[in-house]
């Protein structure tokens, strides 16, 4: 069963244009500078930030991506993420806590049950568009709020899990600066497998039924399995950066689950750009190093500062920074070949 959202009206309407597009364009030497610089970036962080903010920005970068997957590639607005964020974070926690495994399995465990929990969740928003489908998702979300406050046999309700370990075949990780490095690899492997998804066939077929779903349909692509399919995706990947975030804390609050929690890694991927995925990253550096910043300075207000921020690219910035940034280099390399 189909919206009424879903007609050829609104398939009609034109979507902007990715940023990967501008970065693909690019010339060669160009894309492995920036490429590299990434990862300069990225080796370099824990020495420049406090190593625990570090590894929150790797936390939060995989969740925007995740959630950049559905909206900017899917065209589909997620306002119940923090449900595979937090459930990934309970199963981790738990997971390592009573079985003791190292903490890869334990945060793959959990990433595994945020894709679980992203099948059924997937196959009744998928039948909904715009808000309608925001809304369902937001509504599972805090059915899965209320359970994990109400089985607090398991998770503790409001006390949390404490003491998640850390074990990774005796390796002392205590310290959050080795911490961050043990966790890159996963983190990079995370980013590499959003990046194959959106640049496959499968994510070019995403691209069309997010410009034109009624065209799709018509040229015999299954569009709710292809948007089932990609909600699961960005389940498990919002499951990693949620595992992570848990052992990276050693403590699992219910916070994780809090719709307040969708909603900033919605305000992190506008703020890097919609359909950049890189974008994401970058929002979660600047939105988390901002957050840090605020609350060392003594600042309450926190969610002020970054609401005004949000509104503001939204009406100066709305492609977003790496959005705004690509167009600007674009522009730049037509006006020269003139």
């Amino acid at each position: 069963m189909t919206s009424t959202v879903d007609t050829a009206t609104d398939a009609g309407r034109p979507t902007p244009r990715s940023g990967l597009a501008a970065v693909a364009r690019a010339p060669g030497w160009l894309r492995y500078a920036l490429l590299a610089a990434g990862l300069l970036v990225a080796f370099w962080l824990p020495n420049g930030l406090y190593p625990a903010v570090a590894v929150d920005i790797l936390c939060w970068a995989l969740f925007a991506v995740a959630v950049d997957l559905l909206l900017g590639f899917t065209g589909l607005m997620s306002f119940g993420h923090a449900a595979f964020w937090g459930a990934s974070a309970y199963v981790t926690g738990l997971t390592a806590i009573h079985l003791g495994l190292p903490f890869p399995a334990a945060v793959l465990a959990g990433a595994l049950a945020a894709a679980a929990l992203a099948v059924p969740i997937g196959h009744l928003a998928v039948q909904r568009t715009g808000i309608y489908f925001a809304m369902v998702t937001l509504a599972f979300a805090q059915m899965v709020y209320y359970v994990a406050n109400e089985w607090r046999s398991v998770t503790r309700g409001e006390n949390g899990l404490q003491g998640v370990p850390r074990e990774l075949f005796g390796l002392d990780l205590t310290d959050d600066y080795y911490f961050y490095y043990a966790i890159l690899p996963i983190v990079l492997l995370g980013l590499a497998a959003a990046w194959r998804i959106v640049h496959s066939p499968f994510g070019r077929v995403l691209v069309g039924i997010r410009d034109n779903p009624a065209r799709a349909r018509a040229l015999g692509y299954p569009v709710h399995r292809y948007k089932l399919t990609a909600f699961v995706l960005s389940g498990f990947i919002a499951g990693l950066g949620g595992g992570l975030f848990a052992v990276g804390h050693r403590f699992v609050s219910l916070d994780v689950l809090h719709w307040t929690t969708s909603g900033k890694a919605v305000i992190v991927v506008v703020l890097g750009g919609i359909g950049t995925l890189w974008g994401g990253v970058l929002g979660a550096g600047i939105l988390v190093r901002l957050e840090d910043w605020l609350s060392f300075s003594g600042f309450e207000a926190i969610g002020l500062v970054t609401g005004v921020i949000f509104v503001l690219v939204v009406l100066v910035f709305r492609r977003g920074i790496w959005g705004s940034a690509a167009a600007l280099a674009t522009r730049w390399r037509a006006a020269r070949r003139r």
